[in-house]
C-alpha cells in the first residue's frame, strides 16, 4: 500500500494537513482540520525512517494506545489515530499557549506562584492516576495550562497504563525518560508506581523555587544512579528565606524510598492547597545534606530502594484516601459527634495511609452583618478550630494525617461540596439532621451532600428510640442512597 506524502494540503483519513508547527527528534507536529470538527487540532507523526531510534517507535505506540482512553480537562482530547501499516499518527486537541518550559528564564519564581503551579500539576496527576496512568515524563515541556487555569499534561510516549501492555518495559531494559526528573526506582526497572510522578514534580518544584536542579544536569547512567543514595542540598541552604513548609513538601517528594513520599498526588495537592497546615518535621529544618556515613550505608548495603512490585495503581489510591468529616459544634450535638467519630475510626482503620480533614461550617447571614466574636469575646473561627482538634484527639492520628478547616459560608451544604471537589476528597462522613418542619420543606445539609457529592458518602443518624440503640450508618461505598432525612 502506498504511503501518504506528508506535506501541506495532504489528506490523511479525512484530516487535511496545514503547516508544520514543530519538528522534534522523534516526531513532527502538523496543524490539521477536518470538515466535521470545528476544534483546533494537531497531528503528531513519528519519524520512522532508516536509522531512527526503535524506542521512539515503541513510545509512539504507547501514546497511540493510551491517549484515546484518557478523558477530562487535564489531558488533550484525542480525535483519531492511524496505524503503522498505512500512516501512524495521533490527532489531538491543540491547546493555545506555550509549555511551562517557556518560564525557565524567569527562575526562580516567587514561592506563592510556584506553589500554585505545583498545585495545578498535582491536581492533573491525581486525575491521571485515577485513570490508571502514570506519566513518567513530568517536566516543564510536558505541561501546559488552559485559559481557565487548569494544568494539561502532554506527551504520553513514556507512560504506563495499568490495564494495557507496557511495551517499553517488555522490549527495553534501560529506563527512558528525562534524566534530571527521573525517580530512583525507575533506574531499577519499576514503572508501575505512581509515586514516581510525585518525585518528578518535586524536582520541578525544587527547580522553580531555587533556579537549580536538585540532581544537576547529568545524562549518564552513572550520574543518574547517584540519586539512589545521595540526597540533594536542602533548598534552605540555597535560599535563606525558603519557607519551612515548602521545604517539607519538596524534600518529602524527593525521598529516595517511594514509601516515604506522599502516598498519592491527591494528598500532595491537599498539602499544597493548605500550606498553613503542613506538618513540619526535621525535613523542614535541614540546612545540610545527609552525612557521608548515611550515604555510604545506602550505597553499599543496597537495602533502601529495592525493585518491588507495588499494588496496582487503583489499589494504591484506594489505600490512601482523603476522608472528610463534617462536624456540628452547636450545643446538643455531642452524641451525634461521637457517632461520627466512631464511623470515621472504622474507615481509617481499613486505610492506614488515609488522611482526615475535619470540617465545620460557620454559617453567615444572608443580609445581616456577622460578628467575628462570640458573647464571651472569643474569636468564633479560632474557637471552632480548637473544637475540631479536640474532637479528633481520641483518634490518635499522626499530625501529618490530620487537618482542621472552618468554612465560612451562607450555604453549609454548598461549602462542604466545594471543599470536597477542590480537595479530591474520596469519602465524606456527615451526620443526618433531626426531623423538623424546616428540613422537611427545604431539605437538609446531609441530604444535599449525599445526593451531589462526587465521592462516597456515609450518613450517620442517631436512633429515634432508646439511648442503647446503635447509630445508623449508610455503608461506605459508591452507592450514595440514604433514608429520608
Amino acid at each position: 500500500m502506498a504511503k501518504f506524502v506528508i506535506e501541506p494540503g495532504a489528506v490523511i483519513d479525512g484530516f487535511t494537513l496545514g503547516e508544520c508547527v514543530h519538528r522534534g527528534g522523534m516526531a513532527t507536529l502538523w496543524s490539521v482540520t477536518r470538515d466535521d470538527i470545528a476544534d483546533a487540532m494537531l497531528m503528531k507523526i513519528p519519524r520512522v525512517s532508516e536509522g531512527e531510534d526503535p524506542a521512539a517507535i515503541v513510545s509512539f505506540e504507547m501514546e497511540q494506545m493510551i491517549l484515546p482512553k484518557l478523558t477530562g480537562i487535564h489531558v488533550p482530547q484525542c480525535y483519531g489515530t492511524g496505524d503503522f501499516a498505512r500512516q501512524a499518527y495521533v490527532v489531538i486537541e491543540r491547546i493555545p499557549g506555550k509549555t511551562l518550559y517557556a518560564r525557565l528564564d524567569e527562575l526562580p519564581l516567587p514561592y506563592e506562584e510556584a506553589r500554585l503551579i505545583a498545585l495545578k500539576i498535582a491536581d492533573a496527576l491525581s486525575d491521571l492516576h485515577r485513570q490508571n496512568v502514570i506519566h513518567h515524563d513530568i517536566k516543564p515541556s510536558s505541561i501546559m495550562f488552559r485559559a481557565s487555569g487548569e494544568a494539561v499534561l502532554i506527551d504520553f510516549g513514556l507512560s504506563h497504563h495499568n490495564q494495557l501492555p507496557d511495551l517499553l518495559q517488555e522490549e527495553f531494559r534501560v529506563p527512558y525518560g528525562t534524566a534530571p526528573y527521573t525517580a530512583p526506582e525507575r533506574l531499577l526497572g519499576v514503572r508501575d508506581d505512581p509515586r514516581s510522578d510525585l518525585f518528578s514534580l518535586g524536582v520541578l518544584l525544587y527547580f522553580f523555587t531555587t533556579g537549580v536542579r536538585p540532581f544537576g544536569e547529568s545524562e549518564t547512567m552513572a550520574g543518574m544512579r547517584r540519586r539512589l543514595w545521595r540526597d540533594p542540598y536542602p533548598p534552605r541552604q540555597l535560599r535563606k528565606d525558603y519557607p519551612p513548609w515548602l521545604q517539607e513538601i519538596v524534600l518529602r517528594c524527593l525521598e529516595i524510598e517511594p514509601a516515604w513520599r506522599y502516598p498519592t498526588a491527591s494528598q500532595l495537592a491537599f498539602e499544597l492547597a493548605h500550606p498553613d497546615q503542613v506538618k513540619l518535621t526535621a525535613r523542614s529544618e535541614r540546612l545540610k545534606r545527609d552525612p557521608l556515613t548515611t550515604v555510604w550505608r545506602r550505597r553499599f548495603n543496597g537495602n533502601l530502594v529495592q525493585p518491588r512490585r507495588p499494588a496496582a495503581v487503583a489499589a494504591q489510591l484506594a489505600a490512601s484516601p482523603i476522608v472528610a468529616v463534617a462536624i456540628d459544634v452547636t450545643e446538643g450535638s455531642d452524641e451525634l459527634n461521637g457517632a461520627l467519630r466512631t464511623a470515621a475510626e472504622r474507615i481509617l482503620k481499613t486505610s492506614p495511609l488515609a488522611r482526615l480533614a475535619c470540617l465545620n461550617v460557620l454559617k453567615l447571614g444572608r443580609v445581616t452583618i456577622d460578628r467575628t466574636l462570640d458573647e464571651e469575646g472569643n474569636n468564633k473561627h479560632v474557637g471552632r478550630l480548637v473544637t475540631l482538634r479536640h474532637w479528633a484527639t481520641p483518634l490518635k492520628l499522626d499530625e501529618s494525617r490530620l487537618t482542621v478547616h472552618v468554612l465560612e459560608a451562607v450555604d453549609a451544604a454548598g461549602a462542604i461540596l466545594e471543599f470536597v471537589n477542590a480537595n479530591h476528597v474520596d469519602h465524606i462522613v456527615i451526620g443526618a439532621g433531626q426531623n423538623s418542619l424546616v428540613r422537611t420543606l427545604l431539605g437538609s445539609t446531609s441530604a444535599k451532600v449525599a445526593s451531589e457529592a462526587p465521592c462516597s458518602v456515609t450518613v450517620v443518624r442517631l436512633p429515634r428510640q432508646g439511648p442503647s440503640s446503635s447509630p445508623r450508618q449508610e455503608p461506605p461505598g459508591d452507592d450514595r442512597s440514604m433514608p429520608a432525612i
